[in-house]
């Protein structure tokens, strides 16, 4: 007879979660990531909301695979029926920033740098006219 132990030694019941789902702890990685970008779309767009209205913003965890491409993309635009959808890879972008050892801050950062980048590509304005 095995001697492991069980979780529910005292017949209290299964536990339950350590935080309320409202408090930002209980946040996966996907939707901090989520929230980051959020932020920076909004931050980084308000001066030219007139101009990028019919743009959408977007997070994927993962670009489709393109045999053609030699480098995994952080950020792409695309073209659906008409409108232009910015879309941010979460996956790569915690991957090379995770890789820095900095953490959020360079994560917010990168956030940042992919967001004015596509912003600028569409407005056709180099990226420091954008956000100076």
């Amino acid at each position: 007879m095995s001697r492991a132990k069980r979780r529910d030694r005292h017949g209290r019941g299964l536990r339950g979660p350590l935080a309320p789902p409202e408090v930002p702890i209980s946040l996966t990685r996907s939707e901090k990531f989520d929230d980051l970008v959020r932020e920076e779309v909004q931050r980084v767009v308000a001066p030219w909301t007139e101009r990028l209205a019919g743009v959408e913003f977007a997070v994927e965890d993962v670009p489709s695979p393109d045999p053609d491409e030699t480098r995994v993309p952080l950020s792409a635009t695309r073209e659906i029926g008409g409108t232009s959808r910015v879309v941010i890879f979460r996956r790569p972008v915690e991957s090379r920033a995770g890789s820095s050892g900095q953490g959020e801050r360079e994560l917010t950062r990168l956030i940042h740098d992919l967001v004015v980048e596509e912003v600028s590509t569409l407005l056709g304005m180099p990226p420091e006219d954008v956000e100076p």
